[in-house]
């Protein structure tokens, strides 16, 4: 006898159907499970490989040679490769893009529109924890856990040379200082980049009647304003630190957006061994010095912007 399927595939028989819907079941369990399950510190020690996933940004994840997408360095990159050796497992870098890294590490893509948390479409999860300069925004909360802080940083607010707005006279509040920036803002344009700290819509910018420009290029900001695709740009001051000098006479800071901000490596909810071995293998080179060393390697301005959260950074490397 003769059974055509739904699908359109003809079987002979009945055994033949109910082997056919066997496979189907089987493969469709197969995908279920790739789609939704993290992996722990113990099935990461025991498959023998760290994953991490991450998107060009700033000094924290760089891509040496664009031609050899294997070629990555940075803060962030160093940070991983030790955590993965401190677990005597291979590193792997995944690369991917800003709007579907949060789905790669949780299984469901996630965006954050008009202050509120809207789900979108599943996704394989690609790896165990991001580390890409990850701001510790309060909604991010509810969808991963946070390490505890490694770096800090804020936003600022940066225009081309030729701009008419000002750079601020610093009042000694951070709260005053950008109230002043914003003044500024009415009838200027200013690029921000969606679902990330660089959000115009976390800073209220469309109350400052500024002309809002939304990008998906966060790593290219500066090259878009001095080509007039705008006449400023939100910038992560740690990312801005490191570009002052290869811009200087064409770009200038006007001041602050935003209070300072803590970033930290994210981690799947379902993931708080291998969360709190990553905590316990940072407070572990903050001890000796050997994250003092990575951060003066790839942001040494940041020590004399926000001495009061480094201080406590040793400055003097010992033995791992």
């Amino acid at each position: 006898m003769l059974f055509e399927l739904a699908t359109g595939i003809v079987v002979r028989n009945k055994t033949n159907v109910m082997n056919f819907l066997k496979i189907i079941l089987c493969t469709c369990l197969c995908v279920t499970t790739s789609i939704t399950i993290a992996r722990d510190l113990d099935e990461v020690k025991e498959l023998g490989i760290l994953r991490h996933l991450g998107t060009p940004y700033g000094n924290f994840v760089k891509n040496i040679d664009p031609d050899k997408q294997s070629d990555w360095t940075g803060l962030d990159v160093e940070l991983i490769q030790g955590f993965a050796a401190s677990l005597g497992v291979k590193y792997q870098f995944v690369e991917v893009p800003p709007k579907k890294i949060i789905g790669a590490l949780t299984g469901i893509n996630v965006e954050f529109i008009e202050h509120k948390i809207v789900y979108g479409q599943p996704s394989n999860i690609q790896g165990d924890l991001i580390a890409s300069g990850i701001t510790t925004l309060e909604w991010r909360k509810d969808i991963f856990d946070f390490s505890d802080p490694y770096f800090y940083s804020a936003v600022w607010l940066f225009a081309r040379a030729d701009s008419a707005m000002q750079p601020i006279t610093p009042s000694g509040s951070t709260k005053k200082d950008i109230i002043n920036v914003k003044a500024q803002l009415k009838g200027h344009s200013v690029l921000t980049v969606e679902q990330t700290c660089l959000d115009g819509g976390l800073y209220d910018l469309q109350a400052t009647n500024a002309h809002v420009i939304a990008s998906d290029k966060y790593h290219n900001l500066i090259p878009a304003i001095l080509d007039n695709n705008a006449e400023s740009t939100l910038m992560d001051v740690a990312d801005g630190l490191a570009i002052l000098d290869k811009w200087a006479g064409e770009i200038k800071v006007i001041g602050p957006i935003s209070e300072v901000q803590s970033m930290g490596v994210v981690f799947s909810k379902k993931s708080p061994k291998l969360r709190a071995a990553f905590n316990k293998y940072l407070r572990r080179i903050r001890d000796n010095g050997i994250y003092a060393q990575l951060v003066k390697k790839y942001y040494p301005n940041v020590f004399y912007f926000y001495p009061e959260y480094f201080s406590n950074f040793s400055p003097k490397i010992t033995s791992n």
